[in-house]
């Protein structure tokens, strides 16, 4: 049983080099006040819902790591209560070494990051996978969406941090910014318009 929330992460080994590079003592503050959260609070739910992308890593019975992508639109990812998040697991190579990990080793992590606020958030967890649940899919399954759902995949929260934006590179999703240049083509066109009443001619003769 772990003493503190981020005993999942900062084992014996990672303490003793926190000391010896200096570190220890502004994380040991942070484990007497708490530590991190092992809930999943109303911020956290909203920036989950939000995420067009996610990697689940796991582990195999030898401690072998994997780590799998997983995308779809906004709100792919569902927070199912304040310990659980579900997503359905989309069809793909079929090679299922994530859920041969799990069947394994049920130690999962989750790694959120969001180019455009410069934002990530790293949950630890266990996780299974759920299959021949037809009402459990459809639940999860996003409105709309041209994918195959294989089987759901549950991800149980033990604890979860929130890094710094440091040398993560700013980047948009294409999408917003051909919204942006939409908005602006709009917007000069209206002034346009308004530039060409003002003097008296026709719009567009400026």
């Amino acid at each position: 049983m772990n003493e503190f929330t981020s005993d999942v992460a900062f084992t014996p080994t990672v303490k003793a080099i926190q000391s010896r590079k200096g570190s220890r003592d502004s994380y040991a503050r942070v484990e007497h006040r708490g530590g991190w959260r092992a809930t999943i609070t109303a911020d956290l739910a909203a920036f989950i819902e939000a995420q067009t992308s996610v990697f689940l890593a796991t582990a195999n019975a030898e401690g072998q790591p994997y780590i799998q992508h997983r995308g779809g639109p906004a709100g792919f990812l569902k927070v199912l209560d304040e310990h659980m998040i579900g997503f359905a697991d989309f069809s793909g190579n079929r090679q299922f070494i994530t859920q041969g990990n799990l069947e394994d080793n049920d130690q999962a992590f989750l790694f959120l990051i969001d180019y455009m606020l410069r934002q990530r958030i790293k949950i630890w967890g266990r996780a299974r996978v759920v299959e021949n649940d037809p009402e459990l899919t459809a639940k999860l399954m996003p409105a709309d969406y041209k994918a195959r759902p294989e089987q759901a995949i549950l991800f149980t929260v033990s604890a979860w941090d929130a890094n710094c934006p440091q040398h993560i590179p700013q980047r948009f999703e294409a999408a917003d910014v051909a919204a942006a240049l939409a908005e602006r083509d709009r917007r000069i066109a209206g002034l346009e318009q308004e530039i060409a009443r003002l003097r008296g001619g026709a719009p567009g003769e400026v």
